[in-house]
C-alpha cells in the first residue's frame, strides 16, 4: 500500500507540471489568422453557413414544384360491417346487414403549366369491390377502372403563383448567397473589434509594466537624492505615490487583458485557459478607393440591391393577387377511358370513352365595395413600396459615400498618430535621461510620460479604426480593394 501511494505521488508530481503547462499554452495570432479562424469556427459563422444551407434547400423545394410529379394514391383496404338503411324499390327502408370491402389505387403523372397556372396530368386507376354477404358460399367481387385519363385544371383570370414565384424565388436565393458573404465579412468586422480590444489591453499591460519599472527606478533615484539632501521630502512622497498608482494601473491592465482574452477565446473557439499573444497589424495595405466606384460595386454585389428589385416585384404580385380575387373562373376537362368487369383483366377489354368538361365561376354580385377596397389597398401598398425603395436606395448610396470618406480620413489620421507616437516615445526617453542628470523636474517628466501613453493609445485606436473601416468597406461592397477582386461571384 505504501509503495502504491509513493507511485501515485510520483505520477502527480510529474503530471502536474504537464497539465499546468498545457493550461498556460500560448498561441500567437495575427489579425488575418484570427479572422480566418473566426470565419471557420465561430458560432456566428456556423449560424451563417446553416442559414445558407437552409435557403439552398428552400430553393430546391421551389424548383421541384415545376418538375413532373409521379404520385400513387389509394385506399387499401376500406372494410365495413354494419346494419345500414337501404332504400327499397317501393320507397321503403330496410335495415340490412352489410359486410363489404372497397379498395382503390390511382397512379398519376402531373405537370404544372407555369405560364398559365394550370395543372395537366395523365392518370390510371383501379377499383375493387367485395361483397361478403352476396351469396352463402362465395364472395361477390366487382372491378372497375380507368386505363388512361388526361385531365386539365386551369384557372382563368386568376392569380398565378407559379409565374410570380419564378420571378421572386431566384432573387431570394441569390440574395441569400450574397448575404452569406456579407455575414462572413461581418464576422471579420466583429472579430477585429475583439482583436483590437485585446491588443489595446495587451498594450496597456506593456505601458503599465514599463511605467512601473521607470517609476520605481525614479523612486530609487529620489531616495538617493533625499539622503544626500539634494531634494525635498514632498518630491520623494510624490514619486512614491506615482509608484503606488503605477502598481494599481498594472493590476487593472492585467484584469482588462484577462477579460478581453475570455471574450476572444470564446468567440473563436479556443480553450478559455489558452493564453494568446497578438501581433500588431501595423503593415496596413495602401490602396485608394473611388467613391463612385464603391457605390457602383455595392449596387452590383450587395444583397440589399437585389432586395430593392425583389420588393417591387412582390408588390406587383400582391396587386395581381388582389385582381385575381375579383371573380373566379375554373376550367376542368378530362378525356380517357373507363370500364367495369367481373375480373381485373377485363377492365382493359373494349373500355368506354370517358369525357368531362366543366366551367365553373364565382362572381360577386353585391359585395358592398369589398373588391374595390382590396384593389385600392393593394395599389396603395405598391405605391408605398415604390417610395420606400427609392428612399432606401438613397440611404444605401449615402451610407457607402459616408463610409468611403470616413475610411480615407482614418487612413490619413493613422499616419499622423503613428508619427505622434514615435515623437512622444522619443521625447519621453530624452526626458528620463535629463531627469537622471537633474535637468528635468518630476512634473515635466510626468507630463512627458502621460503624452507618451496618450499618443501610444491613440495610435492603437487609429490602427483599430483603420482595420474596422477596412472590413466594413469589404462588407459594404463585397469587393477587396487591396487585391482588386470580387468577394462574391455568382455560381
Amino acid at each position: 500500500m505504501k509503495k502504491l501511494f509513493i507511485l501515485l505521488l510520483s505520477m502527480g508530481i510529474f503530471c502536474f507540471p504537464f497539465f499546468e503547462a498545457k493550461a498556460q499554452e500560448t498561441v500567437t495570432y495575427t489579425l488575418q489568422d484570427m479572422v480566418q479562424r473566426a470565419k471557420e469556427l465561430s458560432p456566428a459563422s456556423l449560424r451563417a453557413k446553416t442559414q445558407k444551407e437552409n435557403r439552398y434547400w428552400q430553393y430546391r423545394l421551389f424548383r421541384s414544384n415545376y418538375n413532373p410529379q409521379l404520385r400513387l394514391n389509394g385506399t387499401i383496404p376500406s372494410y365495413s360491417q354494419a346494419f345500414n338503411s337501404i332504400t327499397q324499390p317501393d320507397g321503403s327502408i330496410e335495415f340490412l346487414e352489410v359486410q363489404q370491402n372497397f379498395m382503390d389505387l390511382e397512379l398519376g403523372l402531373q405537370q404544372v403549366i407555369s405560364p398559365t397556372g394550370g395543372v395537366i396530368s395523365v392518370n390510371t386507376s383501379t377499383n375493387r369491390f367485395d361483397n361478403f354477404l352476396a351469396s352463402p358460399n362465395d364472395v361477390q367481387t366487382r372491378w372497375s377502372g380507368v386505363p388512361v385519363n388526361i385531365r386539365l385544371q386551369q384557372p382563368i383570370f386568376a392569380y398565378n403563383p407559379f409565374k410570380w414565384d419564378k420571378k421572386i424565388q431566384p432573387l431570394l436565393f441569390e440574395e441569400s448567397k450574397r448575404a452569406y458573404v456579407q455575414e462572413m465579412e461581418q464576422v471579420s468586422f466583429f472579430v477585429s473589434q475583439l482583436f483590437f480590444d485585446y491588443l489595446l489591453a495587451q498594450a496597456n499591460v506593456d505601458i503599465a509594466t514599463q511605467n512601473l519599472s521607470n517609476t520605481e527606478e525614479i523612486f530609487e533615484i529620489e531616495k538617493a537624492r533625499y539622503q544626500l539632501g539634494t531634494t525635498f521630502e514632498d518630491k520623494l512622497l510624490q514619486v512614491e505615490l506615482q509608484v503606488l498608482q503605477a502598481r494599481q494601473d498594472l493590476a487593472q491592465a492585467k484584469l482588462d487583458l484577462e477579460s478581453s482574452s475570455l471574450a476572444v477565446n470564446s468567440f473563436i473557439g479556443l480553450d478559455p485557459n489558452t493564453l494568446i499573444q497578438l501581433e500588431s497589424p501595423e503593415n496596413v495595405p495602401d490602396f485608394d478607393v473611388n467613391v463612385d466606384n464603391a457605390i457602383s460595386l455595392a449596387f452590383q454585389n450587395r444583397a440589399e440591391a437585389l432586395a430593392f428589385q425583389r420588393r417591387k416585384i412582390e408588390a406587383e404580385a400582391a396587386l395581381a393577387e388582389a385582381k385575381g380575387q375579383r371573380f373566379a373562373v375554373q376550367l376542368n376537362a378530362s378525356y380517357g377511358f373507363n370500364n367495369a368487369a367481373l375480373t381485373f383483366p377485363d377492365i382493359y377489354q373494349n373500355p368506354n370513352t370517358q369525357a368531362l368538361v366543366s366551367l365553373g365561376f364565382s362572381v360577386p354580385v353585391l359585395d358592398w365595395g369589398r373588391n374595390k377596397a382590396r384593389m385600392a389597398q393593394a395599389e396603395a401598398n405598391q405605391q408605398l413600396v415604390e417610395y420606400t425603395v427609392e428612399q432606401d436606395q438613397i440611404n444605401f448610396e449615402q451610407e457607402i459615400f459616408t463610409k468611403v470618406k470616413n475610411f480615407l480620413m482614418i487612413k490619413e489620421r493613422l499616419q499622423v498618430t503613428k508619427v505622434s507616437d514615435e515623437v512622444a516615445q522619443r521625447r519621453y526617453e530624452i526626458a528620463i535621461k535629463r531627469y537622471q542628470s537633474g535637468n528635468v523636474s518630476i512634473t515635466d517628466l510626468s507630463i512627458a510620460q502621460n503624452e507618451k501613453d496618450t499618443n501610444r493609445r491613440a495610435y492603437f485606436s487609429a490602427l483599430r479604426d483603420f482595420w474596422l473601416a477596412y472590413y466594413e468597406l469589404r462588407a459594404l461592397t463585397l469587393y477587396d480593394f487591396e487585391t482588386n477582386q470580387l468577394l462574391y461571384t455568382a455560381e
